[in-house]
């Protein structure tokens, strides 16, 4: 039988991985809260999204029996939950380059290539960055019940740059709670078609799932969740543009929407109104049967700052422009001049 804590006078220590549950008793304060809710925030580090998982798969009793995510509590009642083994076991490792920028005790930062997933999902379970890392590491976070050892945010499969990951579960929180507060600061380069006629402004646009094509998102003015992103012109050429972009808010496929909403899509971002371009076309040249300059649409994580989880200080790491991008650009400063 598990040791018994007062919920009310002392902190729990969160339970290890496949090991002896921890028991609480709800305190006399406590009166109708859902379990996930009460769980929530006696293990803050832990997402409710994760404890609804281990609400569901039994990994948590109250007065010893199974219960559902929305069992309202008592005061008195014993609480005991059981945390899973990391998903990480379960991972793959496999030999996957990685361009690694920096790493010490905590962290690893990477320089995402394109082409690759940045975990497991929809039944792509190799080939994704968080199998790379299991090779590479065995020192990883538990991804916080999460099915990506390791990953504090995420990345397009097709976008490039700079990453977080995390080696151990007080990393990936604290850097984790960075995000929920908006205190991580990241740019992004977007090579878009056209020029906006400001050279810096404010996109306030606020997004959701698309209402007809699941796998896409859009500008849903009535029940959207509030995006901003920040632009500004970096360089501008005939018929495309260099932009430097700031997100304030981390949404699905934020900055793709945004610049398609202001009618200056991401070159090659068929999704949301992009064209492919052709060296042929950049030149003035008659039609001809080339690949397009860049296969992929051209936007990049350029950089991040944000504060070390150790340390306490801001730390900043820059990615630089990859090579099919930085073709694009050499070809639109030589045949694109304005």
């Amino acid at each position: 039988m598990p040791p018994e804590r007062d919920s009310q006078n002392s902190a729990p220590d969160l339970p290890e991985p496949g090991g002896e549950p921890v028991s609480l008793r709800v305190g006399s304060s406590i009166k109708e809260r859902r379990i996930d809710k009460y769980l929530h925030g006696r293990f803050s580090n832990l997402s409710r999204r994760f404890l609804q998982d281990a609400i569901k798969a039994d990994s948590v009793t109250v007065n010893g029996k199974a219960v559902k995510p929305s069992f309202k509590l008592s005061p008195g009642d014993i609480v005991e939950l059981t945390l899973p083994e990391p998903p990480s076991k379960d991972i793959l490792p496999e030999d996957i380059p990685l361009n690694i920028i920096y790493e010490d005790d905590d962290l690893i930062i990477l320089n995402k290539q394109s082409g690759i997933l940045v975990h497991p999902a929809r039944g792509n379970t190799h080939g994704t960055l968080v199998n790379a890392l299991a090779f590479y590491s065995d020192k990883l976070s538990s991804g916080l019940g999460e099915f990506r050892p390791g990953i504090v945010h995420r990345l397009d499969k097709n976008t490039t740059g700079v990453m977080i990951v995390a080696k151990d579960d007080t990393a990936q929180w604290k850097i984790a709670r960075q995000f929920e507060h908006r205190q991580v600061n990241k740019t992004y380069i977007a090579i878009v078609h056209g020029t906006p006629d400001l050279t810096r402004d404010r996109i306030n646009a606020p997004l959701g799932v698309h209402p007809r094509m699941r796998e896409k998102y859009a500008v849903r003015t009535e029940t959207g969740k509030e995006s901003i992103t920040f632009y500004e012109v970096l360089e501008s050429f005939r018929g495309f543009s260099l932009l430097e972009m700031t997100p304030k808010t981390g949404r699905t496929h934020q900055i793709r929407v945004h610049l398609s909403y202001i009618k200056h899509p991401i070159v090659a971002d068929d999704m949301y109104g992009g064209k492919f371009v052709y060296p042929w076309q950049l030149e003035d040249a008659e039609s001809a049967a080339q690949e397009p300059v860049i296969g992929r649409f051209a936007l990049h994580a350029a950089t991040i700052e944000f504060k070390h989880p150790r340390t306490e200080k801001m730390v900043k790491f820059e990615a630089p422009l990859p090579q099919d991008m930085q073709i694009l650009l050499d070809m639109l400063r030589e045949y694109r001049k304005t």
